[in-house]
């Protein structure tokens, strides 16, 4: 190597540690940011909150890859905080076991061991009737060597569970609500078909599915509700929610005429809607950082979070409050398709 590449050498080394450097003090300040303005709540517990996604989000998860040790961790993590805040297990476990095969890219199968983790919460009232809210667990892991940690996708549905079943397990709702986080949804909605295919309660005894994936960021501060296209008698109880919501509730993405920003099967709850199960799919539309490796917690907007689980939460009060209302319009609706 001769003098002149070896000063280009050593100031291409230079150049590249300045900009290694200059991206971890960017991470840092955010982190500092973040610890100061860390937002608070009345009604749910925002810093278990945002602990919960910031553990299921960190590289030691591998991107929480359907089948991978990352994923088992992941799933270890949701069981323990299942338990937790004050579920109960249909039976031993809280693990719903399955597997499926899956394609390799040089061609070929593999069998991939999965398993939805399901626990409940008993109603006051009509302990036969029940409220599935969802959120898948899964990522998609490690790719070209990159950890996805996908913090919004879904860490952030996920660490909801946990803040959702904490307060109903203080304050008892009238219906049953089970809590499912399912796996393999970015393999193609498997958990959720496999809970929709052998539920642990009898399906016509599901009054709606409620389905939380990436619901942590958003730059116009907006939390869609879809849904209500498909079964319009839900559409007050999200109206009203919306009324004093702290961020923006909005409605849509879920009609036919609207291609590919129609969200009626993109995610966990197609499995529902196709066994005529109503839905409502809250999520933000997608961001850059979608299926990237730069989904970190550092890029998840902590106040909305925040803001959008309380949302979530008085939806699901409304619902659980009109349930009697909702299984009779459901069942007219049922009786005509």
């Amino acid at each position: 190597m001769t003098k002149k590449q070896t000063l280009s050498f050593l100031l291409l080394a230079f150049v590249l540690m300045l900009q290694t450097t200059g991206a971890q003090q960017q991470k840092q300040q955010r982190q500092k940011q973040q610890q100061f303005s860390a937002p608070t709540s009345r009604v749910i517990n925002a810093a278990q909150l945002l602990l919960d996604v910031k553990t299921l989000s960190a590289d030691d998860m591998q991107g929480r890859g359907v089948g991978a040790p990352g994923g088992l961790k992941a799933r270890q993590y949701v069981a323990e905080r299942f338990k937790k805040s004050g579920l109960k297990p249909f039976g031993e476990s809280f693990e719903q076991s399955f597997e499926f095969s899956h394609r390799l890219r040089g061609g070929g199968e593999e069998k991939v061991k999965a398993a939805n983790v399901v626990g409940y919460i008993e109603g006051k009232k009509y302990k036969d009737k029940y409220i599935v809210v969802t959120a898948h667990y899964d990522h998609v892991g490690v790719i070209d060597n990159q950890i996805h940690n996908g913090a919004d996708d879904n860490a952030s549905g996920t660490a909801a569970l946990f803040a959702l079943a904490e307060y109903f397990n203080k304050n008892r709702p009238l219906n049953s609500i089970i809590f499912a986080a399912l796996d393999a949804e970015e393999s193609g909605l498997r958990g959720a078909r496999r809970f929709v295919a052998e539920p642990p309660v009898k399906k016509e005894s599901i009054l709606l599915n409620a389905n939380m994936d990436m619901i942590s960021r958003n730059q116009a501060g907006e939390l869609y509700a879809a849904g209500a296209y498909h079964y319009p008698f839900l559409k007050k109880y999200l109206e009203d929610a919306a009324k004093n919501a702290p961020i923006k509730l909005r409605l849509g993405h879920d009609r036919p005429e609207q291609g590919s920003d129609d969200w009626t099967n993109q995610s966990d709850h197609g499995a529902f809607h196709q066994a005529k199960i109503p839905f409502i799919y809250f999520g933000v539309e997608d961001h850059k950082d979608y299926h990237r490796p730069t989904d970190d917690f550092e890029n998840i907007d902590q106040k909305f979070y925040v803001g959008a689980v309380e949302t979530i939460l008085d939806a699901l009060k409304k619902f659980d409050a009109g349930s009697a209302q909702i299984e009779k319009q459901k069942t007219a609706l049922q009786s005509n398709q």
